[in-house]
């Protein structure tokens, strides 16, 4: 918290002091005099009151400087400071804004704007946003609330209302009251109303466009939304004519008389230009009659009294345990006879079977298990076509080898010629060299 003090010599009746310490001097005093003004700055201000009117554009600036002195150490008069400050905004004691209030901000080194178009619904009904500012250098915060004072309009709503959008244009920059002052004029000339006001503005990203690619300067678009007294000009019907709606529908620009007096500072795109006639409108509201599917009026609900009755669930959980157990017994008990008591056994088998088939049985039982008795120790014979018939050197007939000491399933298919006996060693061919 800081504490200024300054001195000012003044009429008794002037506003004195500057920003948020200003207060009124009392009229009971007269004459010239010498002032002391106090103004406190702290983290939490008094909070500020606006009154915007039902149907018109609301837009209301978070200027960066204002939150700068917010933020200790407080910058002395003359210095800049040039801290990232970002903003939040909420309705108090809810998470976000209300349905009709937008915020934008596009980097922390420019300043936020709340704006939008309040609804009839909300007049009389103070809303309050909480804002947050937030200093990304120092983590330091600063809050203010903000009481929208909603106001009913005597026109509202317009009779004629007619919504532009605008290429060439963001959000944020529409929102500068010079550069929305400017089309206000420009349309003004084209429709020469008696009454016209700003009622919306909506980015065009917020109606499912894409955003930009960064080249060559390209804007996101900005939806526009004005209203009148007086029927639209001659200049606006023209979009609804036959041949401008085919240029439309062929991804041409039709041909706008008055596109001249937009074309030096804003670039409308014509074929999303919407006129709405609020005097033309019927009203689809029907009074409800009640018939057969409407129930009627049963009164006040009456709840059913805290003495309730005490319930005996004995019978209950009979029935809901003690029957399935019983069941399940009962068949436990009939499945074990039938597994255990009802066995024939092996003697009963045997008896009920014809002999002659017991004896094939056995005969084939008794040769299974011959079988398996002699190929455990079967002898195979070499094939002859895997030995050596003739000596090499010799020439002489050699016999196949049927060596008794050898396990026959752990001898090779086929035997090296130096693991053959009677062979002799075949001298190889050297090389010729110099000796």
């Amino acid at each position: 918290m800081q504490l200024s003090r300054w001195w000012e010599l003044g009429d008794p009746c002037a506003w004195t002091g500057q920003g948020r310490g200003t207060r009124r001097m009392s009229p009971a005093t007269t004459g010239t005099f010498l002032l002391t003004v106090y103004t406190i700055f702290s983290k939490v201000h008094s909070d500020r009151n606006v009154y915007p009117s039902a149907g018109v554009l609301f837009v209301h600036v978070l200027e960066r400087e204002y939150f700068k002195g917010e933020f200790p150490p407080y910058p002395k008069p003359g210095e800049i400071s040039n801290d990232p400050i970002t903003f939040n905004t909420n309705l108090m004691g809810y998470p976000d804004r209300p349905g009709w209030l937008r915020y934008i901000q596009r980097t922390p080194y420019s300043d936020g704007v709340l704006y939008g178009s309040p609804t009839a619904e909300n007049v009389g009904k103070p809303t309050i946003i909480e804002i947050t500012a937030y200093n990304r250098r120092t983590f330091e915060t600063a809050r203010h609330n903000l009481i929208i004072n909603i106001m009913s309009a005597e026109d509202f709503p317009l009779p004629y209302q007619a919504e532009f959008f605008i290429k060439n244009m963001n959000v944020e920059e529409m929102l500068a009251s010079e550069v929305l002052g400017d089309f206000l004029g420009a349309v003004k000339n084209v429709w020469q109303p008696e009454r016209l006001n700003a009622i919306n503005i909506t980015s065009a990203l917020d109606r499912g466009g894409r955003v930009p690619l960064p080249i060559n300067d390209m804007k996101e678009g900005v939806y526009v939304m004005v209203g009148a007294d007086v029927p639209f000009s001659s200049c606006l019907r023209e979009v609804e004519n036959p041949q401008n709606q085919l240029r439309c529908s062929q991804e041409m620009e039709p041909v706008i008389t008055c596109d001249k007096k937009f074309r030096t500072q804003f670039y409308i795109d014509w074929c999303k230009i919407s006129l709405v006639d609020k005097t033309k409108q019927v009203s689809t509201y029907q009074e409800v009659i009640r018939g057969e599917g409407i129930l009627p009026d049963g009164g006040e609900y009456k709840p059913p009294s805290d003495s309730l009755k005490s319930r005996d669930y004995y019978t209950d959980f009979l029935i809901t345990l003690a029957v399935p157990s019983a069941v399940a017994l009962v068949l436990f008990l009939i499945l074990a006879y039938i597994m255990c008591c009802r066995r024939e056994g092996v003697e009963k088998r045997n008896m009920q079977t014809p002999d002659i088939q017991l004896v094939h049985h056995s005969a084939i039982q008794k040769s299974t298990k011959e079988l398996r008795d002699m190929s455990k120790n079967r002898e195979i014979a070499w094939p002859l076509s895997t030995l050596p018939v003739f000596h090499p050197v010799t020439g002489e007939i050699i016999p196949p080898l049927h060596t008794d000491s050898y396990e026959s399933t752990n001898m090779p298919l086929m035997q090296t010629q130096q693991n053959l006996p009677h062979q002799t060693q075949i001298p190889q061919q050297q090389t010729t060299g110099k000796y």
